[in-house]
């Protein structure tokens, strides 16, 4: 959420920035809803202590009746409480308004209505040249008896599948290696040095959160996306995570952490459930965009003065997981309309897909600032005792998509895969599936 003193002192930035990420706000509502909201609750402020100062008058005169006293007492009493009701009307109006209004974008953002406006930052490696006719991942699984679209759609209904065999122990290897290098100390020194990083090199600590949340704190993080993304559970309150930082984000929920444990960093796993309304064709595919799927997710939470620079930890540290596969990838920019509501910057990883001819996002890591924690109430303590907002930050460390890239990538003539030689310790040693 963000500070309703921002929006107060630059309405007009408020309100291209929230055009620039596709949110038509309405600044003007907004703060005449605020002022509205500040106005009653002075009143209501002032009503309770008159409510209170007649009730001590009442008591200091031994018990007798002041008729005076009493019809003034019964008059507040009724303004006080037709005030409250407007109050809480006017401020429930006023706090959805509010939570409407994505975090501002940084102005190193690239400003643009689609993903097609994504910056490239820069290209890693080089797509492999083919000399016999290659096949699509789902094809490569099918042939393998790895993937099972047709039971998977009868048991659970389209875009679910059974995924067996040789594939699920790739997918195992891949969680493994992700979590062995995101808590190598020494992984990390060397990549903070490498970027020329100020931040801690303290490992992340791996965590299995639950996979859902209820609705207060989904919202209060701001990754409720009812129509699009998130499904809810009947008669429970209770939503499904879209992926696993939608339920480590808010683990501090109205808390407060001393400086001195910060940073505070989490490698989680969970499946997550997304309905990915209105997304057809090659997407739909194999197990590219399904309804379930597998992540291994990073999440930090940091001081305001570090937490860019923890961004720009996770990248590298994505950077570092797809290289170590040998994988040919992009990091990209992402623009204004790409970002999302709670992000002030965004990066995206996209993996060479040869059956796609292109490159397919595998991973994203989100820069958050404050957004979240105001939201979550999530605090700090300083080490001289002040109070004040933390930073988040997550990331993906791995999602299903790289077990995409790597059967088409490293396809063989006779359709067996070659294992990229960092899992190979994690399937035996096995060089090819």
């Amino acid at each position: 959420m963000i500070d309703i003193q921002y929006v107060r002192d630059h309405p007009d930035l408020v309100k291209e920035k929230s055009k620039q990420k596709g949110y038509d706000i309405d600044v003007e509502k907004l703060l005449l809803l605020d002022g509205q909201r500040r106005e009653l609750l002075q009143t209501v402020e002032t009503l309770r202590a008159q409510r209170n100062e007649i009730a001590d008058k009442m008591k200091q005169s031994g018990g007798k009746p002041d008729p005076a006293a009493i019809e003034e007492g019964k008059r507040v009493k009724v303004e006080l409480a037709e005030r409250e009701g407007y109050l809480e009307t006017c401020e429930n109006e006023w706090l959805t308004l509010l939570k409407s209004v994505p975090n501002m974008p940084l102005d190193m953002v690239p400003v643009g209505e689609t993903e097609d406006q994504n910056v490239v930052i820069r290209t890693i490696g080089e797509p492999p040249q083919f000399d016999f006719e290659i096949k699509n991942h789902a094809e490569i699984a099918e042939a393998k008896g790895w993937l099972d679209k047709e039971r998977g759609s009868k048991i659970a209904g389209a875009r679910f599948v059974y995924l067996k065999g040789d594939l699920v122990r790739l997918e195992f290897a891949l969680w493994q290696f992700g979590l062995s290098v995101v808590s190598d100390q020494e992984i990390l020194r060397q990549l903070i040095a490498e970027n020329n990083l100020n931040v801690s090199d303290k490992p992340f600590m791996p965590i299995l959160p639950p996979a859902a949340a209820k609705k207060e704190i989904f919202e209060a993080t701001g990754r409720l996306n009812k129509e699009e993304q998130t499904y809810k559970l009947e008669d429970e309150d209770l939503w499904m995570n879209a992926s696993a930082e939608h339920t480590i984000a808010p683990i501090y929920y109205k808390e407060i952490l001393d400086e001195s444990d910060l940073p505070i960093r989490y490698v989680g796993y969970t499946t997550a459930f997304r309905k990915e309304a209105g997304t057809y064709g090659k997407d739909a595919e194999g197990f590219f965009r399904l309804h379930q799927f597998n992540k291994l997710e990073m999440e930090s939470f940091t001081t305001p003065e570090s937490s860019l620079d923890e961004h720009l930890l996770m990248v590298a540290i994505q950077e570092y997981l797809m290289t170590k596969l040998g994988l040919p990838f992009q990091v990209l920019e992402k623009c204004t309309a790409d970002i999302g509501r709670p992000n002030a910057k965004g990066v995206d990883i996209n993996a060479w897909i040869p059956s796609q001819g292109m490159y397919r996002e595998t991973h994203t890591a989100d820069y958050i600032t404050d957004y979240q924690a105001r939201g979550m109430q999530t605090r700090l303590r300083r080490k001289d005792g002040k109070i004040e907002l933390l930073h988040t930050n997550d990331a993906t460390a791995f999602s299903q998509r790289p077990l995409i890239a790597i059967l088409e990538n490293f396809q063989t003539p006779e359709g067996d895969v070659i294992v990229p030689e960092v899992l190979r310790p994690y399937l035996g040693g096995r060089e090819l599936i």
